[in-house]
């Protein structure tokens, strides 16, 4: 399934069915605040930790705006990676969990 601009309706579901959640911020910003589940991978690491992208049926990126998710998401893209969402921001995905 392509997500071209992925709807609330597809970032659900790919939620569910359990996508690889990770929050772009800070380390000091997901501290304070993150996702259940999420993994901490913060933008300035996305290329030296392309690694734990791999094997990942769904990808779903966020961050504080949606700014660094988009530039995260296109630096997936950009490796070879088909499977990212943009999922904005890390309050948006939250939403699902509650």
């Amino acid at each position: 399934m392509l997500f071209g601009g992925s709807s609330t309706a597809d970032l659900k579901s790919v939620i569910e069915e359990g996508a690889f959640l990770v929050d772009v911020r800070t380390p000091g910003e997901f501290a304070g605040g993150h996702v259940k589940n999420s993994v901490n991978i913060p933008l300035d690491r996305i290329t030296s930790s392309l690694a734990k992208f791999k094997n990942k049926k769904n990808i779903v990126v966020f961050c504080q705006s949606g700014g660094r998710s988009a530039a995260a998401k296109s630096l997936l893209e950009k490796n070879g990676f088909t499977n990212v969402i943009n999922g904005g921001t890390w309050h948006n995905v939250n939403s699902y969990f509650k």
